[in-house]
């Protein structure tokens, strides 16, 4: 990740153009948060990708508060059908017009954290194999550098995800989707974040996937209810909470539930208000330690 960093700040100041790949379900989480401070005012697509498995609402909710900032433009796909490369090409180019009358390539800079689906953007772009795709976060390893159509090129760089999350539920977020390796949180614990939520944003599809007679209380009471219902049982009639939580987030991150998004602007702003609480709180104390530390005069 530290090597990655070290190579977007090179090359950012050589970029006309950043194109940043997100997960449409999770359009804040699954942000990069050192292009905010190294972009400045430069040009910026971002691209809500996996459109087909998120809740159409509040992507257009979402698109509409990326693009409060007058230099970023979004745009929704679904990479793998390959279905708006011409649009995104075309959005590029008119977010350039002064290099694009010149004789000079275009230099644009495709990012996204692990699993958000820029390799398979990037082989739909150039028309061919050229990044490796998987389900698996980190497929990316090294920077690469693809010449495309209509005088544009294309700077790649490995999925960089941030190892400080200081908003918690952006990790969990991050889990049920997929971005974060399944041994870096417990899959019971991610399942029942997720289950919380479907309980009080989508209730109706939990029911209706799982044949629940009524929605349960609990994150917990759906667990074991949905347990029992596949058969997820232990001796002694108890269910194994590990099993079932296996299918629920294999069945969410297939987009079996249906339509889901998993943060709204309004929810984010909110849990940003706390992050920046915690933050002052420890600055408060690191400071306090320093103090101690000094000798008396």
């Amino acid at each position: 990740m530290h090597k990655a960093s070290k190579e977007m700040k090179k090359i950012l100041p050589q970029v006309d153009l950043i194109i940043e790949v997100l997960d449409a379900r999770i359009p804040f989480s699954s942000q990069n948060p050192m292009l905010a401070e190294l972009r400045g005012d430069k040009p910026c697509i971002k691209v809500l990708n996996k459109i087909d498995l998120a809740d159409p609402e509040l992507t257009a909710l979402w698109q509409s508060h990326l693009e409060q900032d007058i230099n970023v433009k979004t745009l929704t796909m679904n990479a793998r059908h390959n279905d708006r490369i011409a649009d995104l090409i075309a959005l590029a180019l008119s977010m350039v017009p002064g290099k694009v009358q010149g004789v000079k390539n275009v230099q644009t800079m495709i990012m996204g954290i692990p699993n958000v689906g820029k390799s398979t953007l990037i082989n739909s772009l150039a028309g061919r194999q050229i990044a490796k795709t998987g389900n698996e976060p980190a497929i990316t390893k090294m920077q690469q550098r693809i010449k495309l159509d209509k005088g544009i090129v294309l700077h790649d760089t490995p999925g960089v995800l941030w190892p400080n999350l200081e908003n918690p539920h952006s990790g969990y977020r991050l889990a049920i989707t997929g971005a974060i390796k399944e041994t870096a949180i417990d899959n019971d614990d991610i399942a029942l974040y997720a289950v919380e939520y479907l309980l009080d944003a989508y209730p109706d599809l939990l029911k209706q996937r799982f044949g629940l007679s009524e929605i349960p209380e609990s994150g917990m009471d759906a667990l074991e209810v949905i347990g029992t219902k596949r058969g997820c049982l232990r001796s002694g009639g108890r269910v194994d909470l590990e099993r079932v939580a296996k299918i629920i987030l294999t069945e969410i991150r297939a987009g079996t539930l249906g339509l889901i998004s998993w943060e709204k602007p309004d929810i984010i702003e909110r849990e940003w208000a706390e992050v920046l609480v915690v933050r002052e709180q420890k600055a408060a104390k690191k400071a306090a330690r320093k103090q101690r530390r000094q000798p008396q005069r």
